[in-house]
């Protein structure tokens, strides 16, 4: 069977496009005194990810382990599918890291992370 001569030149400059890492692209916008952070994760399911907060930094990770097949007469063409760890890091400063939520539906993981009202962590200092 003769492979289309297209599927190997998109090969070929996908490679310089693309990173060798693929990266969960993201949006983050700030509502409602809220920093409000959507991901990409397409493949993934909500146990395949880790969330934590750490000093400020909000460290989104995620593992697609390859589903071992043991059949000889599998031959692939192509695979594009990708397995393997990911990781993205936020620094967010101070915000409260008790009420942060998280929510993982149609391959689109989505947080919420309330930032502290800035009134109440100021403190004024009198000189003695």
């Amino acid at each position: 069977m003769m492979l289309p001569r297209k599927m190997f030149l998109d090969d070929m400059f996908d490679s310089f496009l693309e990173s060798e890492n693929p990266k969960m692209k993201c949006d983050i916008y700030e509502a409602e005194g809220n920093y409000n952070l959507e991901l990409d994760m397409p493949g993934f399911t909500k146990e395949d990810i880790n969330i934590e907060f750490n000093k400020g930094t909000l460290t989104i990770s995620a593992e697609k382990k390859e589903e071992k097949e043991e059949k000889e007469d599998k031959k692939y063409i192509r695979r594009e599918r990708f397995y393997g760890k990911v990781s993205r890091s936020f620094y967010l400063g101070d915000i409260e890291e008790e009420n942060i939520k998280a929510e993982f539906k149609d391959g689109t993981l989505k947080v919420i992370a309330p930032k502290k009202d800035e009134n109440v962590s100021k403190k004024v200092i009198n000189i003695d």
